[in-house]
């Protein structure tokens, strides 16, 4: 028998505009402003660069497009846990929840946290206490780790408390967020002193090509990763069948165009020589632009920004865990909603401490090196799922249907499996780093889910409301 919380629903307390912000506060994070450098170092020229940002933004464009057919046909919590569990069966569906819990939102929140403690803080300083062995750091206490901590304990007592706080704290740091983006622009070309000439150079050293491009998407793809944000939550979101679709859609047009924008700024500012291998990149341009000055404000502008990215996370992550924990795949705990509050606490709270291990473990490193790869793995399946289900389950009602079908899923399709391609080809560690991932989400599924799973295959997804 299921307890209270167990019982109690999510809300549809989400609007357009704050799933649209939930959206773009995913996707505006560290990404665009530490990988330009390294994608011109890759491409050579910067025209390519600017091609390689409108191409990662088209097929971001083409996932919202049929991410917003799936969440309006299933609008219920969990993203690509429903979609995969509805075309292809239980076992695809957790290996796609597993992704999510370790590469998809702990990590990239611990990364998140990282970058703003250690933008906050201008530097790493010295390390309090150490804990190693067999020659490797195991935990690592210092002033960016303990900044970095309270940041995620901060933000998880925030969406522990209501959606309703959650979502406002959210639009709130998206606004910020947006107006430092939109000044940063606006004041760059406008105000800056730089050089559109940089736009003909080249770097005739660069290695250029068909792989080099494919890389270079790798780097764009975990920028605009984030677009499907909103379909975590699509089990608390007013009217899904509208809704939802508008959201993606809108926020990833958005994002799209700012980070065009963002990198015509910095090629206003640098030329290719003084970009390539810049990891500060923003930083880089904004000193060149304004001055030293501003540009170490520039700095601690990011770092405030960097809060809308961990919140987001935080607050889209946990809805993933609790669809698995309502269909048994999860322990029941994670399942539960608080009953006045409306929260799932248990698979918030579980989340939270993954990230908080990877801070102090500092294991968010080596995730980061396959996030682009293994995500794109995921969201390739969850589209490919909604090819298969036009086919075996046609009768599903299908408020929304994707603009340009079947040429926009397999646009899609084909740039992710591209991608994967030249990863296997030319980064074969970062390759084996996502299939071990992979992996161990099978071993675990069949270890301790597999009699549980086989039980629910088939069925729909149940009312958020329903027990379990």
């Amino acid at each position: 028998m299921s307890s209270p919380a167990a019982s109690t629903p999510l809300r549809r307390e989400l609007g357009l505009r704050s799933a649209t912000v939930l959206v773009i506060a995913n996707m505006i994070g560290s990404g665009v402003f530490t990988t330009s450098g390294y994608i011109i170092g890759e491409l050579g020229s910067a025209q390519m660069l600017l091609l390689c940002w409108l191409v990662g933004g088209l097929f971001a464009l083409a996932g919202a497009l049929c991410y917003g057919e799936l969440g309006a046909m299933l609008p219920h919590a969990g993203g690509e846990y429903i979609y995969l569990r509805e075309a292809f069966g239980p076992l695809p569906a957790f290996v796609s929840g597993w992704i999510s819990l370790i590469v998809g939102f702990s990590a990239p929140i611990a990364a998140a946290a990282i970058a703003f403690a250690t933008y906050f803080l201008g530097s790493e300083g010295e390390a309090l206490l150490v804990l190693s062995a067999a020659g490797h750091d195991w935990l690592t206490l210092s002033p960016v780790t303990l900044l970095a901590s309270a940041a995620i304990l901060v933000f998880t007592l925030i969406h522990l408390h209501s959606l309703r706080l959650g979502k406002g704290v959210q639009n709130l740091l998206t606004a910020y967020k947006l107006g430092f983006v939109a000044l940063f622009i606006g004041a760059g070309l406008w105000l800056g002193e730089g050089n559109l000439a940089h736009l003909r150079q080249t770097l005739p050293e660069a290695p250029g090509g068909a792989a080099s491009f494919a890389i270079a998407l790798i780097f764009v793809s975990f920028a605009y990763s984030g677009w499907n944000a909103a379909a975590y939550l699509a089990g608390e979101i007013r009217r899904p069948e509208r809704n939802l679709p508008l959201a993606l859609t809108l926020g990833t047009l958005l994002v799209g165009t700012l980070y065009l924008l963002i990198n015509l700024v910095y090629l206003y500012a640098l030329p290719p020589e003084a970009m390539r291998g810049t990891l500060e990149v923003g930083t880089a341009a904004a000193e060149k632009l304004f001055g030293p000055t501003i540009g170490s404000l520039f700095g601690l502008g990011i770092a405030l920004g960097l809060l809308s990215v961990m919140s987001a996370m935080i607050m889209a992550g946990p809805r993933v865990y609790f669809a698995m924990a309502r269909d048994g795949l999860f322990p029941p705990y994670f399942g539960r909603v608080h009953p006045t509050r409306a929260t799932p606490t248990g698979a918030i709270l579980f989340q939270s401490v993954i990230a908080l291990v990877m801070v102090l473990a500092a294991a968010y490193d080596a995730l980061l090196i396959y996030i682009g790869f293994t995500l794109s793995l995921s969201s390739m399946l969850a589209v490919a799922a909604l090819m298969r289900l036009r086919h075996l389950r046609p009768a599903l009602p299908r408020p929304y249907r994707t603009l340009g079908y079947p040429l926009t899923p397999l646009l899609f399709i084909a740039g992710n499996l591209w991608i994967i391609a030249y990863t296997f080809s030319s980064r074969p560690v970062v390759a084996l780093y996502g299939l071990t991932t992979l992996t161990a989400g099978v071993v675990l599924y069949r270890l301790r889910y597999h009699k549980v799973a086989r039980s629910a295959e088939g069925a729909l997804p149940a009312e958020e409301g329903a027990p379990s």
